[in-house]
């Protein structure tokens, strides 16, 4: 009678216990990119995370506009506007950027914190002359 009380509490544990896949997703987040492939994961810590994972990841797309994706589904939109500043894209939210140093930045929107290199902004994102307009 005690092995089918234990049988659960083991399954539950093996199920709990995550991956050594390095390419498996780490609490729910992106997993890594296939050899070979760009990684577009960033650092990211979402409203009530304790800390800073790389869970989220930096949509490809042209121009302007990036998107972020978190781990749970959501998304933020960014906009690299005129000044080299971002703003947000919806407007539904303002962005605040802070310069981090080394070519990094962090952008704070609706309590969501991303951290990500500015040269990663142009590997997904080509930007031509972001001064120009």
């Amino acid at each position: 009678m005690r092995s089918l009380l234990i049988a659960p509490l083991v399954l539950l544990a093996a199920a709990c216990a995550g991956s050594s896949d390095p390419t498996a997703p780490q609490g729910n987040g992106a997993a890594a990119p296939a050899p070979g492939q760009p990684d577009n994961r960033i650092e990211c810590q979402p409203v009530g995370a304790s800390s800073f994972r790389r869970t989220c990841t930096l949509d490809p797309g042209g121009g302007r506009v990036l998107t972020i994706r978190k781990a749970d589904g959501g998304f933020r939109r960014l906009l690299w506007a005129n000044d080299g500043h971002f703003v947000a894209a919806d407007g539904a939210q303002p962005a605040h950027e802070t310069r981090l140093g080394g070519g990094r930045v962090e952008v704070e929107i609706g309590g969501d914190r991303f951290r990500f290199e500015l040269a990663a902004v142009w590997e997904v994102s080509p930007v031509n002359d972001v001064t120009a307009q």
